[in-house]
């Protein structure tokens, strides 16, 4: 892209002045002497733009290699810089161990998403049930208020993914409320009619 302004001669404001003049038939000099001083001066600017650069896009930035793990890794390593440069630290406690997201390899964390893994359905959904009912006091008459606490929960979640969650996420919500149903069930004092 090139901004100039043209090589071509111009016309001093005197000539233009003349110009005007013979153009409307008049003698150089006639006919502005009538105008208000600032409307007799004139200037001339000429731009000229010319765009000269084609523009190509390419697939560059497309990864084409047949390497999953590959991929798997750049995806990897850059929402690991994304969460470095906020400041988000990138271990997590896993009972008796802790994991650095960061260094995972793709299998592991299939393996921790797994039905029986660590961050999967099953432990999940205990983790979340065994705070709830510890924050009740552990009693049954507090499930509304139990589940009601979990439903903002998964709302908050759902809010702060961009108003998506992964299917994982909705197994153990309801895995959550089932086991609390149970719970509910299993230790309320029975009714007598």
């Amino acid at each position: 892209m090139i901004n100039s302004i043209s090589d071509q001669n111009y016309l001093a404001p005197q000539q233009v002045e003349q110009y005007n003049n013979k153009s409307l038939g008049m003698p150089a000099g006639k006919g502005s002497e009538n105008l208000p001083e600032s409307s007799r001066k004139q200037d001339s600017v000429t731009i000229n733009y010319q765009q000269e650069v084609s523009m190509t896009y390419s697939s560059s930035l497309t990864i084409q290699t047949g390497d999953g793990q590959d991929q798997y890794n750049l995806l990897r390593g850059l929402v690991t810089n994304m969460l470095k440069e906020q400041g988000i630290d990138f271990k997590v406690a896993t009972g008796d161990q802790e994991i650095d997201i960061s260094s995972i390899s793709q299998e592991e964390a299939v393996e921790l998403i797994a039905e029986d893994g660590y961050f999967g359905v099953e432990q999940t959904s205990d983790r979340i049930v065994e705070f709830a009912i510890g924050i009740a006091g552990g009693d049954p008459s507090r499930l509304e208020a139990i589940k009601e606490g979990v439903d903002k929960g998964f709302a908050e979640a759902f809010d702060a993914f961009g108003g998506w969650l992964p299917e994982i996420s909705y197994d153990t919500y309801d895995a959550v409320m089932n086991k609390l149903d149970a719970w509910a069930e299993v230790d309320s004092p029975e009714e007598v009619s």
